[in-house]
């Protein structure tokens, strides 16, 4: 789910593109000033920019990488811990209890 702002943007640049292009032709067509032309293609393209960087910076799901990252970290320190000494049963069962409280809305 997006956020009224991140909404805002992606509507507005679907509104430059499409204005872009229009603006793209209709330059060309009526004087071919290369000028005119390249500001609206800039202007375009930079508008895809920012679709592209208000998308990726509003997304809330993590890489698998990082999970799997993390799941090896965990994994080592409840091995260092059973070295150690700790109940190895014990330990997982809390293990499975945080992540069960982690997992809930």
């Amino acid at each position: 789910m997006s956020s009224p702002a991140v909404r805002v943007i992606r509507i507005s640049c679907a509104v430059i593109f499409v204005l872009g292009i229009a603006g793209m032709i209709i330059s060309s067509i009526a004087g071919n000033n290369v000028g005119v032309v390249t500001t609206i293609g800039v202007t375009t393209a930079v508008a895809s920019l920012v679709l592209l960087i208000a998308s990726v910076s509003s997304s809330t799901s993590r890489l698998e990488v990082f999970d799997e990252a993390s799941a090896q970290i965990l994994e080592r320190q409840i091995s260092e811990l059973v070295k150690s000494g700790t109940d190895e049963t014990a330990l997982r069962s809390i293990v499975r209890g945080a992540t069960k409280l982690g997992r809930q809305p």
